[in-house]
């Protein structure tokens, strides 16, 4: 493993969509480097007016997302309360200074853009290896390879992630036969979503049997039409469909918390869903994990895109539901490559295949749930997550 003590910056857009969900993609990331002995900074730059959860609402005003990312790191991570910065609309900054954060960027061994997500700062240190991680497989590629004239600021987009030095992604499947994300001419590694155990060890006991299975889930992603080599990808409502039916099929409560726009709100529950808004039943990081940890465990879907396109990508939510120690039932990307199913996670493709995977989880419970967290520590604990990554970034 590469020595401690490296420079690293991390971005994320937590400030931009803070909600718990958002929280724990991307703050683990400074967490867990943090606890491998680096010097770690949260940055955030994403020239983007931030979502309000409350007003439901953009805006133009930053303080909110500056409360919620101090809220944060008091609560989870003390230790790092004065080392983020928050570059609001490319102008204002918050938490450090914005001369400070310049020093930083100036003397950063590493700069890991999450996602994608921020601007590279003006004042990055030339000796910098720029890291950019790719979440949201298959559409990112996509983007890089059409540029499709909907999608805003395309061209600065595709410019930013191409001045990276080094790239990684969630899609473990990608660059095998039955994989159909473009490569874009670009050497991908792969990752994957790193979770900070302790943070979830207070949760791991077994769920009330009175408990619902759920999942937190956005209905609609896409603002334009994605398409790759005559074939149209779509977002999870389209996979949804194929489950919809299923609380009639089993006598167990189901529970969704859903975001983004035209969720068939009706429909599902007509279907035997409780559905509950989203952004604001998760509003806090510790909102979120009262709501995995009031859940029997998880049931989902994945985007369309995922599927259809074989990524191999696993969800950084069904990784918490894991260190919660709730099973999951998940649709498969391609994922089964790469992490063990059949104890503690389960793998569908239909909803017939669904419905024997959580009859196979309520015949003995008590082990499945000791699987999911065996699991989370085997597979995504962040101090082999993030330790392989330092080393596969210095492996070239």
């Amino acid at each position: 493993m590469i020595n401690s003590g490296l420079r690293i910056i991390v971005t994320g857009m937590v400030a931009q969509y803070p909600v718990g969900g958002v929280a724990w993609d991307y703050l683990p990331y400074v967490i867990g480097l943090a606890r491998l002995g680096h010097d770690v900074f949260y940055h955030e730059d994403t020239w983007c007016w931030p979502y309000h959860p409350l007003n439901k609402t953009m805006t133009d005003d930053g303080s909110y997302s500056a409360r919620y990312l101090n809220n944060f790191f008091e609560r989870f991570a003390p230790e790092l309360a004065m080392r983020w910065h928050y570059l609001h609309l490319h102008e204002t900054s918050y938490g450090m200074r914005r001369t400070d954060f310049d020093e930083i960027a100036r003397t950063a061994d590493l700069f890991i853009n999450v996602s994608g997500a921020s601007m590279l700062p003006e004042l990055l240190s030339t000796r910098c290896l720029k890291v950019f991680i790719d979440t949201d497989p298959g559409y990112n590629q996509i983007i890089l390879s059409e540029r499709p004239t909907w999608s805003e600021n395309v061209e600065r987009w595709c410019s930013s992630v191409l001045a990276h030095d080094r790239y990684f992604s969630y899609a473990e499947n990608i660059g095998a036969p039955d994989c159909g994300i473009p490569t874009v001419g670009l050497n991908w590694r792969t990752t994957r979503m790193p979770v900070v155990l302790d943070l979830w060890e207070q949760f791991a006991a077994n769920a009330s049997t009175s408990a619902p299975w759920s999942t937190v889930m956005t209905w609609n992603v896409f603002k334009g039409t994605v398409e790759y080599a005559g074939a149209e990808y779509h977002g999870k409502s389209v996979e949804f469909h194929k489950i919809m039916g299923l609380p009639r099929s089993l006598d167990r409560g189901f529970r969704l918390a859903i975001g983004g726009t035209k969720a068939p709100v009706e429909q599902l529950s007509a279907h035997g869903w409780a559905v509950v808004d989203g952004p604001t039943v998760t509003l806090t990081a510790a909102d979120y994990q009262d709501y995995i940890i009031g859940s029997r465990g998880e049931i989902s879907v994945a985007k369309d895109i995922y599927v259809a396109l074989r990524t191999g990508w696993f969800s950084g939510r069904s990784a918490c539901y894991l260190a919660a120690a709730r099973p999951i039932v998940v649709q498969d990307t391609g994922f089964t490559k790469f992490i063990p199913t059949g104890m503690g996670a389960h793998a569908f493709s239909t909803k017939e295949q669904a419905e024997e995977a959580l009859a196979a989880v309520e015949r003995d419970y008590a082990v499945q749930a000791q699987a999911a967290r065996e699991l989370a520590r085997t597979h995504f604990h962040s101090a082999n997550v993030l330790g392989k990554l330092i080393d596969d970034v210095y492996a070239e």
